[in-house]
């Protein structure tokens, strides 16, 4: 071989090996950029594409949260220092996403306890006012809902998918790291409620295999035995053989507030040929019984102790119904909001008056 030949042969090789080189570090970079994103992903977060600083971001610690003013859902405006004199859970927010939507119902079932330790649930969030509604109706949230024009975001939440939420004192300062995802932001929430913080081996509860969507049509309805706000004992049991209107409320929620008229009128047009009525509310003897008296309640309305048959029902919102038919099965997927509670109930009185087993 003539030299000419050896130096093309060693050019050729050198090429190989830088390309081989430069290979292997578009190769580590990606993994480098995977191991990110996943990490994101496990915490069941949106996942946005990373830039300049780091992909988590989140506002210092003691640092005042930028300053906003937004539509409220209701069309009023409202602004950050609205809430001065209160510590306030912001959460950001979309009726488009899974992940808010996989944990409305743990934000609704901490919402009174986060009211008794004045801390304001306020929802920054994306989308029609009709959307947003139809969300928090769903799930019995009674929060504050403020709505981001299109395409823009509020500074603090700058660059962060949702759901992600801060925890603001009573100054408007941050006063716990950023929570990102359907773990982390029910874990603040918690925190904030007062309620006990999860040790790391305990599941979130977005992994909780505690039913929360409502037992479904065709299920044995769980049988209780709850007192009445005149101290008698009221059971399921005892209703066999008639068809069962159960509405679960709280005398703390608007639209349960809401629906209660309506529901006196359905009793009183309907409830001694077609259903019987029955009220399960949580809270105080006293504040039951005169919300109940200042409606005209005549129906029968049982408490019960903090969730505990919500629990067994499999959903944790108000207000919610079920229909239980003779045979002590639920006839239809579970009603939330009033709008669906009264759709089910027309359902019940219409044409032959009587709604089959889905």
């Amino acid at each position: 071989m003539t030299i000419v030949m050896w130096a093309l042969l060693g050019a050729l090789l050198l090429a190989v090996l830088a390309l081989g080189w430069l290979f292997l570090q578009v190769l580590r970079q990606q993994g480098r950029l995977l191991i990110r994103i996943e990490a994101l992903e496990g915490r069941g977060g949106a996942v946005d594409m990373p830039d300049a600083g780091d992909i988590r971001g989140g506002l210092p610690l003691a640092t005042p949260f930028p300053p906003f003013r937004l539509a409220s859902v209701e069309g009023a405006e409202v602004g950050l220092e609205d809430f001065q004199g209160k510590r306030v859970l912001l959460v950001h927010w979309s009726p488009d996403c899974g992940f808010c939507r996989q944990i409305a119902a743990d934000l609704a079932r901490l919402s009174g306890d986060l009211s008794r330790r004045k801390t304001e649930l306020v929802f920054v969030s994306y989308g029609s006012p009709e959307a947003n509604r139809a969300l928090m109706e769903q799930h019995g949230l009674r929060s504050p809902l403020l709505l981001q024009p299109d395409g823009q975001t509020v500074a603090g939440f700058a660059r962060m998918g949702t759901p992600a939420a801060y925890l603001l004192d009573q100054k408007g300062r941050i006063a716990k790291p950023v929570a990102v995802g359907a773990n982390e932001v029910p874990e603040l929430a918690e925190e904030a409620a007062g309620r006990r913080r999860r040790l790391t081996s305990e599941r979130p509860l977005s992994e909780s295999r505690i039913e929360r969507e409502g037992l479904k049509a065709g299920s044995l309805a769980p049988d209780f035995e709850l007192r009445d706000l005149g101290g008698r004992g009221v059971s399921l049991a005892e209703q066999r053989g008639r068809r069962v209107l159960l509405v679960f409320s709280d005398p703390e929620c608007g639209p349960c507030h809401a629906l209660l008229p309506d529901l006196v009128r359905l009793d009183r047009e309907h409830g001694k040929d077609d259903f019987d009525l029955l009220l399960v509310s949580r809270g105080s003897v006293e504040e039951n019984r005169r919300k109940a008296q200042a409606a005209g309640v005549e129906f029968p309305v049982v408490l019960q102790p903090g969730w505990k048959l919500s629990k067994k029902y499999g959903i944790f919102a108000t207000p919610v119904a079920f229909l239980i038919d003779e045979e002590g099965v639920i006839a239809r997927d579970v009603a939330r909001g009033p709008a669906e509670i009264l759709a089910l109930a027309d359902a019940v009185v219409s044409a032959e008056g009587r709604v089959p087993i889905s």
